[in-house]
């Protein structure tokens, strides 16, 4: 029936398909590249920096956020973004342990 059988898998199998996901939309490496290239807190110039409708920015925002890449403080009516040095540092290292694992040298594979 289509069901995902997360709970098969273990809890670093589950946390490197998350992380993966959060790549697997421009939009959100665009956000997170502009959260970098700025270095500080952005309050409401995502959508016009990537181009995409309010809703849209916001969603991605929601699963950055949600996965704690990215943090928010709300700033009057605002929320203000920015990325998270502790999260993003804990990301990397689990990606590069996974990335780092290097194919054998033998050549009688398929």
């Amino acid at each position: 029936m289509g069901l995902t059988k997360t709970e098969m898998f273990t809890d670093k199998q589950n946390e490197i398909a998350l992380f993966s996901k959060v790549f697997g939309h421009p939009a959100r490496v665009a956000i997170l590249q502009h959260l970098f290239k700025i270095d500080s807190c952005v309050c409401g110039d995502l959508v016009n920096e990537i181009g995409l409708a309010q809703p849209t920015i916001s969603q991605h925002l929601k699963e950055l956020k949600h996965l704690g890449l990215i943090k928010g403080n709300v700033e009057g009516t605002s929320v203000c973004y920015c990325i998270n040095p502790e999260n993003w540092t804990k990301m990397k290292d689990t990606m590069l342990q996974f990335l780092n694992q290097d194919v054998s040298n033998k050549e009688d594979c398929c």
